[in-house]
């Protein structure tokens, strides 16, 4: 089992954010199979004022690039995706286009 951890801010806007939050208790049941097929194990966001961070648990098998590559070709995960860009701001410094930064481990407690 591997894991990766995100982070993203959500625009500064407590209505969005409100939205934003309804709509991930209801995800679509095709995201939901998009990201089981990808050997996502289980996926979870946090959410502190507008700063996201996502935890994904994967089979060792899972690749990023494997995951981009089948969202960019599935229109149910671009339209999902467009829907959600309405709410998401990259974070500061982040690359042109980069959603969702990829965060480096620092501690384990082991």
């Amino acid at each position: 089992m591997s894991r990766y951890c995100f982070a993203l801010d959500l625009r500064n806007d407590q209505f969005l954010i409100q939205e934003y939050e309804a709509h991930h208790k209801n995800v679509w049941p095709g995201i939901i199979a998009s990201l089981k097929e990808s050997g996502i194990q289980n996926a979870e966001i946090y959410r502190a004022e507008n700063r996201l961070f996502m935890i994904l648990e994967t089979l060792d098998s899972f690749s990023l690039e494997k995951k981009a590559l089948d969202d960019s070709l599935n229109p149910m995960v671009q339209q999902w995706e467009q829907l959600m860009w309405r709410y998401q701001q990259a974070l500061p410094n982040s690359k042109p286009g980069e959603k969702w930064t990829l965060m480096k481990r620092i501690y384990a407690l082991k």
